[in-house]
């Protein structure tokens, strides 16, 4: 049997000039340890990260809607609602009918939600610190670069 090398199937050399799979691992790597971590929280890194964003956005004074929240976390709106309905049971969030638009939900945290929120943070930073560290001075650099694919319009 022929191997695939034989039949130039990889376009690459090594998987390491793959920046997908490179970014897969890294990615995955950053989600272990965050979960790790929140995980003696109670939390999941989903979880943290839409509990933070409601707090984010409840900043601007304006409605915290599911829709504005999944947008704003970038992901998906039935995932974000599922997410957030288990946040709601464990008394962390509040989702009402919002009185502009009966079809929205606005959402608020409570202050137990607030507190476990603020744990949670004091950890992220600890792991995105750490695990960013390797990359010294070219933390704004990787982020400016993580931004550009994120929105590569505004390139």
């Amino acid at each position: 049997m022929n191997s695939p090398r034989d039949h130039q199937v990889f376009q690459f050399e090594s998987p390491d000039d793959s920046s997908g799979f490179l970014l897969w691992q890294v990615s995955n790597l950053w989600q272990r340890k965050m979960n790790a971590d929140l995980g003696k929280l109670g939390l999941t890194h989903v979880q943290f990260v839409l509990l933070a964003g409601i707090i984010w956005l409840s900043e601007s004074q304006e409605t915290v809607t599911q829709a504005r929240l999944a947008g704003h976390a970038k992901t998906d709106i039935m995932m974000t609602s599922k997410v957030l309905r288990a946040l709601e049971q464990r008394g962390l969030v509040k989702r009402e009918t919002d009185s502009k638009d009966t079809r929205a939900k606005s959402l608020s945290i409570t202050k137990e939600g607030y507190d476990l929120a603020l744990a949670a943070i004091q950890v992220v930073y600890r792991i995105d610190h750490d695990f960013f560290s390797v990359l010294g001075e070219e933390v704004s650099s990787f982020n400016s670069n993580l931004l550009r694919i994120l929105n590569p319009s505004k390139s």
